[in-house]
């Protein structure tokens, strides 16, 4: 994989998860483009800046005290 130069996009379902799919696939259903393509290392260090709390969205909404 070191050697994989295709393109990846991130993408992220509605759970606020992120995974990165071929930018030559078709999206699967229930997973949205984030905006950011580039090759597997770049897709996954932008995943490691932007997904700081892997908690699914509706974990962190049942746990937050305001509600």
């Amino acid at each position: 994989m070191e050697d994989d130069e295709r393109a990846y996009r991130v993408v992220r379902n509605d759970e606020e998860q992120y995974s990165i799919w071929s930018a030559e696939q078709e999206i699967p259903r229930g997973w949205h483009a984030d905006g950011f393509t580039g090759t597997r290392p770049e897709c996954l260090a932008h995943i490691d800046a932007v997904w700081v709390d892997m908690r699914p969205l509706s974990l962190r909404r049942a746990m937050d005290p305001a509600g």
